[in-house]
């Protein structure tokens, strides 16, 4: 497998450029580039620091990408930044994953490596930019030198570097020159009237190999000698092993050990047939006397107690809940959101191999900088001795950003526990993931708005209560004052002049595991105060989308401009229902993206049919449009399945009740509905697109159906596992 391997070697070539930007000189020894350089894959004038560009001989040009792919597009976006500036070709363009370098590839907007909140284009939009740049002006010097010709005087076109005496080249002919050139400390960028291929839809660089089957993701690592390792784990959140019987277990073909970690019991075998065969034999006797004992029922009674109760100030203006003191009419209502679980379609898996002088990890991480100094820690070894590869990873929707490193932590300690040196591929199941926590969090929001005589709004209140996913961990040095913001971001700072305001936080505990899930705290804040927001405008007598635009403050010009774009897309007259559609519409801005959607929907026997949706979005910069559209069009499909079919439940004593895609409903094709996606046409930075399409649809629908059917839909979702 090692021929598999070495495809992954983000510097395998023997000669070309290397370029990248910002790497302080004194750090070049901790470079991708260095490593390669000491070990003798490249030769001197191939060497550069904090490597993202790479051109080869054969014109290739192999941009390394510091955002994990996962199917949201870094490895088609970011090139397509370095293509630009490079005045490359788009066929001779190529995209891999970097390593974990966290001084090298860390992400700007975290301050170290990872990837989330959307943030990917954003923060590396700048820097791409220059690295391409950096990349074309060595080029050029080079150009200029061995013809003997102006800098000046020198053109690239789509990849041909071109002067007016006829002399031309490509990249590769130029790049051992060009790597011995001074890289320009700060090189001039496009102004976006220059843009050749930022705007335009290119094909995705990582399409083809995910067609063919030729990706490599971490399943695919075979390491010889490679024992397949499952975990089993407590069956309700907070228990651990009291003691277990393995000698049913050492009977099964090919199991060869089994150990206790403080994840739980590991079962090593020959294939992975073997340890399943074996876990399903073991007998452990779990101590549950920490575990979370209580049903999901019991916990939206806590929490929505809770919630009655007010919680911590998160957001105030003017009176606050005062403004709904005395109202001639109050509106009230309580939301409810249940427990979430990612299922990606490749569940958690990794593969490391201890050797006497150190370990190479092969695993889908989408947080570098948490997951190495995990294993490091574990295995009691030098950062230097460590080499985590990031892999393609079949999906997250924020399941691998683990700010505990937890499966990199189980990971290690299953090599620590094999004592010896040796190669281990993890594997959870379906049923383990499902089973295993790290949810998007149960949520209740409480919610009152007060109108005048006159139907004038005079107060708002949504009172948030759930489970803090920073608090605990290495993220919780974000939080201020106790408050953690991702736990009702989106309900706050909100577009509209809602006059008299308050957002109250009520912080719960619990043993379930809770994790960031695709536009974290936006998936529950939206759907909470577009839907509310919806009944408040017909309490009033107003149209759903005027009474919206009437509410939106002069500051709010791009929520403004994707909700007029969005009603001129869908035809928007003011009705609500025509035959036997209904439609309703929801605007939010998540990650500084900012998106409308209006949907259409039917009643098919009970539940809703969505038929169309039209989808709005300014983003920026469009840098890939076809991306751009396939994630609004993904945000659609994967938040209508959430609203429509999904929950994670507790049953009585904790224990979770779904196992696999049979109990926990996916969006099946002929749910999707027909999506029209309209980008906003901007010149501002972009901003994420990962996660904004999710949060709108949901109260989309909900607002739709509820015209059709005068239901309001405050719990989710909108059918239960055994309705679906």
């Amino acid at each position: 497998m090692t021929q598999v391997l070495s495809r992954r070697s983000f510097l395998a070539s023997s000669a070309g450029l290397v370029i990248g930007m910002t790497l302080p000189l004194a750090a070049r020894a901790q470079s991708g580039a260095a490593a390669a350089f000491q070990s003798g894959a490249i030769d001197e004038a191939s060497f550069a620091p904090n490597a993202f560009v790479r051109v080869a001989p054969d014109d290739t040009v192999t941009v390394i990408i510091k955002h994990i792919e996962f199917g949201q597009g870094p490895f088609t976006g970011l090139a397509t930044l370095v293509a630009e500036e490079m005045d490359a070709d788009w066929g001779q363009m190529r995209a891999e994953n970097a390593p974990a370098n966290d001084e090298l590839y860390k992400n700007l907007a975290f301050g170290m490596q990872g990837t989330g909140g959307s943030t990917a284009m954003a923060n590396s939009y700048m820097q791409m930019r220059k690295a391409g740049a950096a990349a074309r002006a060595m080029l050029v010097a080079a150009a200029a030198e061995e013809w003997g010709v102006p800098e000046s005087e020198i053109t690239i076109s789509k990849g041909e570097i071109s002067h007016g005496s006829g002399k031309s080249s490509g990249f590769g002919a130029l790049a051992e020159k060009a790597a011995g050139m001074t890289p320009p400390e700060d090189p001039p960028v496009k102004s976006v009237d220059q843009f050749v291929l930022i705007g335009t839809d290119l094909p995705k660089l990582d399409t083809r190999a995910k067609s063919t089957g030729t990706a490599i993701f971490t399943m695919d690592v075979y390491r010889e000698g490679m024992l397949t390792v499952v975990v089993a784990h407590p069956p309700k959140f907070g228990a651990t092993v009291g003691s277990y019987d393995d000698s049913a277990v050492l009977d099964v073909p090919g199991v060869q050990a089994v150990r206790q970690i403080p994840q739980g019991v590991a079962v090593y075998a020959t294939s992975t047939h073997a340890a399943l065969k074996g876990r399903e034999a073991l007998k452990v006797e779990w101590d549950d006397s920490a575990a979370e004992k209580r049903s999901s029922a019991a916990i939206f009674e806590a929490f929505s107690k809770a919630a009655s109760e007010g919680g911590k100030d998160a957001e105030v203006l003017g009176d606050g809940a005062a403004g709904i003191d005395g109202a001639a009419q109050v509106i009230e209502a309580e939301f409810r959101f249940p427990y979430l679980a990612h299922a990606p379609m490749e569940p958690l898996d990794g593969v490391i191999e201890v050797r006497e002088d150190g370990a190479e990890v092969w695993m889908g991480s989408q947080f570098p900088a948490l997951d190495k100094p995990t294993i490091v820690q574990t295995l009691g070894l030098s950062p230097e001795s460590v080499q985590l590869n990031v892999m393609l990873a079949g999906g997250s929707f924020g399941r691998r950003a683990q700010d505990t490193a937890h499966f990199a932590g189980e990971l290690a300690e299953v090599a620590k526990a094999a004592g010896a040196p040796g190669s281990f591929k993890l594997v959870w199941t379906r049923e383990d993931d499902l089973h295993g926590g790290y949810y998007r969090p149960l949520t209740v929001h409480k919610m009152r708005a007060g109108l005048d005589a006159d139907g004038k709004l005079t107060g708002w209140e949504d009172v948030v209560a759930n489970q803090s996913i920073m608090a605990g961990g290495p993220m919780a040095q974000m939080m201020q004052d106790g408050m953690d913001p991702t736990s009702y971001e989106g309900s706050t700072k909100m577009p509209y002049e809602l006059g008299n305001l308050r957002v109250g936080w009520a912080a719960q505990e619990s043993p379930v595991s809770v994790l960031w899930w695709r536009s974290v705290g936006h998936t529950h804040t939206g759907y909470a105060t577009e839907v509310f927001l919806d009944m408040v405008l017909e309490a009033q007598g107003k149209d759903p989308v005027q009474g919206r635009l009437d509410l939106i403050r002069e500051d709010a010009a791009r929520d403004r401009g994707v909700l007029e774009k969005v009603a001129e897309m869908a035809g928007w007259d003011g009705t609500k229902v025509k035959g036997d559609r209904a439609y309703g519409v929801a605007v939010h801005e998540s990650f500084e993206t900012y998106v409308a959607q209006i949907a259409e929907v039917s009643d098919a026997g009970g539940y809703p049919k969505v038929h169309r949706v039209w989808c709005a979005v300014d983003c920026g910069v469009a840098v890939n449009p076809n991306v751009i559209r396939a994630q609004m069009e993904g945000g659609i499909g994967f938040g209508l399945g959430s609203v429509l079919f999904d929950e994670i439940t507790l049953g009585e004593g904790g224990v979770v009740q779904q196992a696999n895609f049979d109990s926990y409903r996916m969006l099946r094709i002929h749910e999707m509905p027909e999506v029209m996606v309209e980008i906003i046409a901007s010149d501002a930075d972009p901003t994420g697109v990962g996660e904004p399409g999710v949060p709108p649809i949901g109260p989309a629908v909900a607002n739709a159906w509820r015209a059709l059917t005068g239901e309001a839909v405050t719990e989710l979702p909108f059918l239960t596992t055994m309705e679906a």
